[in-house]
């Protein structure tokens, strides 16, 4: 068995009442660009790009076992349990021992939006930081312009920390991000 097959089978899946979070395989690709590369979902996350080129995909999927196996990243393909069908994305990323945190990101497709897949497949992830990898402090953050996905981060169990004013240089203009955080003794005393 080769390096990259051994690391992909140490990376974790979860479930949940209505999901299976997975690691994302190769054969995934085609799907992610399709649905991440939708109009609506790079205008809410300004990091992935569009028109989203062909290649990038499988180059960002074949990272993912080096992130995992260095400590610096969890990243899970969120699946429905009942079809397998792929829906979105939930990572937890620049994960640092020194520091003992990781930020929280996601994004579901457009046509999957309001059924709280987001919410659930967080708060696996969120579980798992604090009690597996023993972080103290978990962030994620928004666009200002995508109310949503912060609400989805109050239910986690974040709280509104600040905004970043012209964090993001997105679509042509300075866009402010708005930062949540979750304690671990936070999450402790609500979990």
């Amino acid at each position: 068995m080769d390096t990259q097959a051994l690391l992909q089978d140490n990376r974790p899946s979860f479930e949940t009442e209505r999901l299976i979070l997975r690691p994302f395989q190769l054969s995934d690709a085609k799907t992610v660009q399709h649905l991440a590369g939708n109009k609506e979902i790079t205008s809410r996350t300004g990091m992935i790009p569009y028109p989203y080129p062909d290649g990038l995909a499988e180059s960002w999927i074949q990272g993912h076992p080096t992130g995992f196996a260095n400590g610096t990243e969890v990243v899970c393909a969120i699946t429905l349990k009942g079809n397998g069908e792929l829906v979105g994305c939930m990572s937890l990323a620049g994960i640092s021992k020194k520091h003992q945190k990781g930020e929280i990101a996601y994004w579901v497709a457009v046509d999957h939006w309001g059924k709280g897949y987001c919410t659930e497949a967080g708060q696996v992830l969120v579980k798992y930081a604090f009690e597996q990898l023993k972080l103290n402090k978990i962030t994620s953050r928004h666009k200002v312009t995508n109310p949503a996905s912060g609400k989805v981060m109050q239910k986690l169990g974040m709280s509104y920390e600040g905004t970043l004013r012209q964090e993001m240089f997105s679509e042509g203009v300075f866009v402010d991000l708005a930062v949540y955080g979750l304690l671990k003794s936070e999450y402790s005393t609500n979990s």
